[in-house]
């Protein structure tokens, strides 16, 4: 049974965010007006999140891209009382929106803060050409949350039945990593040797967030070089 989970690579990040952009076309995230930006009211399921280091005019500009972590042991799972948040056979934490009652017990039980809670009805711009039929359009009211891509995994198995071969590695890919121009994130079976993201995770300079928590995250990054 594969383990799923990814590895960003912080000396590769530029920060161009290609990946916030494609993950909100993948899963059909809408942009939300300016007005309700400055109330938080905005969300993104991969965010790159920036930190600025040293002091004028000697600043650099650190770039963190943050999904969700899809911990081994979740606390968001722990503390829904309708078991809309869940983990899966294989590591990935989901979310079964019609069972979401909005209690947002499990956005205040994350310490990474990626569940996001949707306050209004979505809306999207007349400029959107298409929502993806893949991904289901998730209403007012309801937490909602990095996937890791899920449906793309279920084309994916689709594909290789109908070809009787096994999954490859590249057969199943976020959308996230499958744009990213820098190669900064990697994605695949943690428990594969054969796979870029088994050897990753044991680099040196490999590191997660917050795991004296003990929640087990399946993102590693790679610490910058310099």
């Amino acid at each position: 049974m594969p383990r799923w989970g990814m590895v960003i690579d912080l000396d590769r990040c530029t920060g161009c965010g290609a990946c916030e952009v494609a993950c909100k076309s993948e899963n059909n995230v809408p942009t939300v007006s300016p007005e309700l930006a400055e109330m938080d009211r905005a969300y993104a399921w991969m965010k790159v999140l920036t930190h600025v280091e040293g002091d004028f005019p000697d600043t650099t500009m650190r770039f963190y891209p943050r999904p969700c972590m899809h911990c081994d042991d979740p606390p968001c799972v722990k503390v829904c009382p309708v078991a809309a948040t869940y983990i899966n056979d294989e590591g990935i934490v989901g979310q079964i929106y019609p069972r979401c009652i909005g209690c947002r017990y499990c956005a205040n039980a994350c310490p990474y803060t990626v569940k996001y809670f949707n306050w209004f009805k979505p809306d999207w711009p007349d400029s959107a050409q298409y929502l993806n039929p893949d991904v289901s359009v998730r209403p007012k009211g309801v937490i909602e949350k990095c996937t890791f891509c899920h449906h793309r995994l279920q084309k994916a198995r689709d594909l290789v039945r109908s070809e009787d071969r096994e999954l490859r590695e590249d057969d199943y890919q976020p959308a996230c990593a499958d744009v990213c121009p820098t190669v900064a994130i990697v994605f695949g079976d943690l428990d594969n040797p054969l796979h870029q993201v088994a050897q990753l995770k044991n680099d040196p300079r490999s590191m997660r967030l917050l795991e004296d928590l003990g929640t087990e995250p399946k993102v590693y990054y790679l610490r910058r070089s310099n």
